[in-house]
């Protein structure tokens, strides 16, 4: 019998395979929900738990090649947020409008402050894009609301001083598009 062999049939090996397996099938029944993920797969024959594990992995790997980190965080917190702030436009909910302009007034004002003072974030955080990347996953996913949270806890209070009132920077009630072309029409002849 062959060292590899040995390893292989050796009760902690097969606990920890079995644990993993456990793990990918949970993970690739989450990943069910996605059509885009289950429309891979079946072009492809790779499982798409294989796949969203490969590109964590290459993600990762993009933040320890330094240059790249930068150009993968942007990407990360504008692609996904982009395609989902098309679909919701198209959707007759208001929800999701919410949410997807809550974290572009966010992430803007996030890469504002990044760009005054890269430099030393940089200086004094060596795993600033790592952290970033975190930070911008956090704003994005639904279950934690963060772009929410964060708006209403540090920009609310700082946009409401600035404009001297204590009510919403934006209107709350719902607009169609055609009450909104009355509204500019209405204000651009008086």
């Amino acid at each position: 019998m062959s060292a590899t062999q040995k390893v292989q049939q050796h009760p902690a090996f097969i606990q920890a395979q079995n644990k993993a397996n456990y793990y990918i099938n949970q993970l690739d029944k989450e990943l069910t929900k996605y059509p885009v993920l289950n429309t891979f797969e079946q072009r492809t024959q790779v499982p798409k738990s294989y796949l969203t594990i490969g590109a964590v992995i290459l993600l990762t790997l993009f933040h320890f090649v330094n240059p790249l980190a930068a150009p993968v965080s942007n990407l990360v917190g504008w692609g996904l947020p982009a395609y989902l702030s098309f679909k919701a436009l198209e959707t007759p909910s208001h929800q999701d409008d919410i949410q997807w302009l809550t974290y572009w007034v966010v992430f803007g004002f996030f890469n504002f402050l990044e760009s005054i003072a890269l430099r030393m974030v940089l200086y004094y955080v060596p795993w600033y894009f790592a952290f970033k990347t975190t930070f911008i996953l956090w704003l994005q996913l639904p279950a934690f609301r963060g772009a929410q949270s964060t708006y209403l806890t540090i920009l609310k209070p700082v946009l409401s001083n600035i404009s001297g009132s204590s009510h919403a920077v934006a209107p709350t009630d719902t607009v169609t598009a055609e009450g909104l072309r009355d509204r500019v029409n209405t204000a651009t002849s008086e």
